[in-house]
């Protein structure tokens, strides 16, 4: 048996902790443990329960550890952004979650002290208005906060007593140097944030400590869009990747940032890559709408069966309207269909008279979202693409990925759908020295490793 290593995988939707084995001729995953998350409203606001989920996290360690007695390391990815602010290394209140609403009019305040083509040449991100450095001027008072971590910082900081940011995270922050790769002093400084909050940055790859029980804790690309960037399952350079799950992450792998106003403008972002590459990439509504939809419609106390609904969505044959996934009025929680139907109205568009129909409108506008955000990476990059390649769980969804490849004109290759687990486990496998070589070679396992499906553009 090659060597095992623990990827706990933590999604807007769900978590989970896999147990990954990695030699030179071996790349194999085993699921240890699955468990929802999602947001908890109280008094108006939206927040993590981060305590329920380090809690469900351990009992998954300690199983996969009933499952491998030797587990070499483990590593952390998450969601971007959310951070919990600490104070003589006890928290302070819980995380807000990224979608509750305090952030809108802080973003225009930054915009007061930094205009938005100030911040683009500084941090190269798309404005988001949940990006970190939004939430921290959200924040009431920062007087009382010695330091603020990122969510998968958090978990490693649990685990080792070491307070540090891994890089490919905080640049989601709005707050890291896209040039230096640094925390950009300047910025911090114009937009009077306490500079003594911000920890010691971190490589991916880089032992953080070990816990009690004396496992190495190695950073990862902690945004798990960094992660599932490394498993892009490709041979070649000229790919376009769509990370789709909650959040459909569409962009190409660069060697340095794209910062013209075109780009800018376009709302692309230049977030870390392991390894330095750039993750140029745009921010698309993904299974969010489709999972919020079914969460509207079970409400009345019915059950969904969302593979019979995409099955009969595929058969509809008539022409359903198209909607804009990234509308702002569909960031939040709550009645998603009644939420497409208003746009829609509001556009002279007529309105789906079944859930048959809403669900192929939702699948028809992903598609079209998808392939346009390809086509711009392209224009504003200048790198050519032949091929795309969906990972996640948005690789399941057949008509997804059908619909993608006729609205985009080239081929979507499908799989691994645990493409996040994997890139986390190759990090940590290289790290310790059970398999070697770039990014390349990384993905090059992937591909010969995993069953993928190709979708031919009709």
């Amino acid at each position: 048996m090659t060597d095992a290593v623990a990827a706990v995988d933590l999604g807007a939707t769900s978590g989970r902790v896999m147990l990954g084995h990695v030699g030179p001729n071996e790349l194999s995953l085993t699921a240890i443990a699955r468990f929802p998350n999602g947001p908890v409203e109280a008094n108006d606001e939206l927040h993590w329960d981060i305590t329920r989920l380090y809690r469900c996290v351990l009992d998954g360690l300690a199983a996969a550890q009933r499952e491998e007695q030797d587990v070499r390391s483990i590593g952390v990815d998450s969601w971007a952004v959310d951070y919990a602010r600490r104070r003589d290394g006890k928290p302070l209140g819980e995380v807000f979650h990224y979608r509750d609403d305090r952030n809108l009019a802080a973003a225009d305040r930054v915009h007061e002290l930094v205009s938005p083509a100030e911040l683009y040449a500084a941090n190269g991100l798309q404005y988001q208005p949940f990006n970190t450095l939004y939430q921290l001027e959200a924040e009431k008072d920062l007087a009382t906060v010695d330091s603020f971590l990122l969510v998968p910082d958090l978990f490693n900081f649990w685990f080792t007593g070491r307070q540090l940011a891994e890089r490919t995270n905080a640049s989601t922050t709005g707050l890291l140097n896209v040039a230096t790769h640094e925390w950009d002093d300047s910025l911090i400084g114009r937009l009077g944030l306490p500079r003594s909050i911000f920890p010691e940055l971190v490589d991916a790859g880089s032992v953080v400590g070990r816990t009690r029980a004396g496992i190495d804790v190695i950073a990862v690309g902690s945004h798990d869009t960094a992660s599932a960037v490394v498993a892009v399952p490709s041979n070649s350079d000229d790919f376009a990747y769509i990370s789709c799950g909650t959040w459909g992450l569409v962009g190409i792998d660069l060697e340095s940032p794209v910062l013209t106003e075109s780009s800018r403008l376009a709302n692309f972002t230049n977030e870390g890559g392991v390894d330095g590459r750039i993750r140029y990439l745009k921010n698309v509504t993904g299974l969010w709408l489709l999972s919020e939809s079914v969460r509207a419609w079970e409400q009345d106390g019915e059950t969904i069966e969302l593979p019979t609904l995409l099955r009969a969505a595929a058969e509809v044959t008539a022409s359903v309207p198209i909607f804009d996934a990234n509308d702002a009025s569909f960031l939040a929680p709550g009645d998603m269909p009644a939420r497409i139907a208003n746009w829609l109205t509001a556009h002279a568009l007529p309105v789906p008279t079944s859930r048959v129909e809403f669900v192929r409108c939702i699948i028809e506008s992903l598609a079209g979202a998808f392939a346009h955000a390809v086509r711009q990476a392209v224009e504003l990059s200048g790198k050519p693409v032949s091929v795309i390649h969906i990972v996640g769980g948005g690789s399941q969804n057949q008509l997804l990925c059908q619909l993608t490849a006729n609205r985009a004109g080239l081929p979507v290759v499908a799989g691994p759908v645990e493409a996040t687990a994997i890139g986390n486990v190759l990090v940590q496998a290289r790290a310790l020295g059970l398999i070697h070589g770039d990014l390349e070679t990384l993905r090059a396992v992937v591909a010969s490793s995993t069953e993928l499906k190709t979708y031919s553009p009709r």
